[in-house]
């Protein structure tokens, strides 16, 4: 596996959830294969769960570790061509990268998206360039479309915890202060697609997901009627994919909290399981009670990342043994 970004790049997805059991059970199974390698995780975002989970899965695997904070630790980077560089960005990400690349053998980007170009962002411009100039293997720990890693921690929580053979799970949107990418959303859908299990996606009109995610999955707008019978329930803001209207870009286009998990909407699931990738603004997203239940996964979810991590670079560590 040279690249991962999206659920087809893992492979068959039963053995990779059958990979990440064996994981689990025994997290230094494959602590040979890193022996004398090295990753190099950039990061030109913020990240708690990402950067802890992924150097410890690449730990687990016997890799070094290399952690670079570009906005903190790093020059300014361009990432455009064409442009005279006569501003604060002393370097260029085409001698970057190939610099980088020079001291791992395996890189993990973390960027996220702008938001206020949707083709921009949907050609994962950035992280296109360390796929297509590195020379490495190349996985995503976000990128401005989709988080792949939290989408197959997602999935094996779902797999570890469900009740019924094929669960029925419905990702819902909730209100948030500020405008966020899609990446979450788009890769829980994706993913939950590959899956096995009835997928449903509610959220207020406007905010449709890309079709290259979200696909046939059933859409409805009545987050009540979403709710009734699901087994598990995955909720996240995010802001106006720009599908139908594309000048609404990464705007806001609804406040409303009654959309804000709580008990009234848990009332009429099927026992549903709680969800969440963290952070949450508790109280806007979700309502203490719901996030504080019993039924919660949001704890055991974070934790699966290493898991998911784990997984990814023990697959790219198959590819150039």
């Amino acid at each position: 596996m040279q690249t991962f970004l999206y659920a087809k790049d893992l492979g068959n997805l039963s053995d990779a959830l059958a990979l990440a059991k064996e994981i689990k059970a025994n997290r230094y199974a494959y602590e040979h294969l890193g022996k004398r390698k090295t990753a190099l995780l950039v990061f030109f975002n913020n990240s708690l769960r990402t950067r802890l989970s992924t150097q410890k899965a690449a730990r687990n695997l016997g890799l070094d570790v290399i952690v670079l904070d570009v906005n903190q630790g790093a020059w300014k980077l361009e990432t455009e061509r064409g442009v005279i560089m006569d501003g604060d960005k002393s370097e260029h990400l085409l001698e970057a990268i190939p610099v980088m690349a020079s001291f791992c053998d395996i890189i993990g980007v973390r960027t996220f998206a702008g938001l206020t170009n949707r083709q921009e962002d949907y050609t994962e411009h950035v992280l296109n360039q360390f796929i297509r100039y590195s020379g490495k293997p190349v996985f995503s720990m976000e990128s401005a479309t989709a988080h792949p890693l939290q989408a197959l921690a997602d999935l094996i929580t779902i797999e570890e915890h469900k009740e019924t053979k094929r669960p029925k799970v419905v990702l819902t949107w909730a209100p948030h202060p500020k405008a966020l990418p899609q990446a979450v959303p788009n890769s829980f859908a994706e993913w939950m697609r590959a899956g096995d299990v009835d997928l449903v996606v509610t959220h207020p009109e406007g905010y449709e997901l890309d079709p290259l995610f979200v696909g046939d999955a059933r859409v409805e707008y009545d987050q009540m009627k979403a709710f009734e019978g699901a087994d598990f329930i995955y909720a996240k803001n995010w802001s106006c994919p720009g599908v139908t209207c594309p000048e609404n870009y990464g705007k806001i286009l609804c406040q409303d909290r009654s959309w804000t998990v709580t008990e009234r909407q848990m009332a009429v699931t099927n026992d549903a399981h709680f969800m969440h990738c963290l952070p949450v603004r508790r109280n806007v997203i979700v309502s203490d009670n719901v996030i504080e239940s019993p039924r919660s996964l949001v704890i055991p979810e974070a934790a699966n990342r290493e898991i998911s991590a784990t997984v990814v670079l023990k697959k790219m560590l198959d590819a150039i043994q």
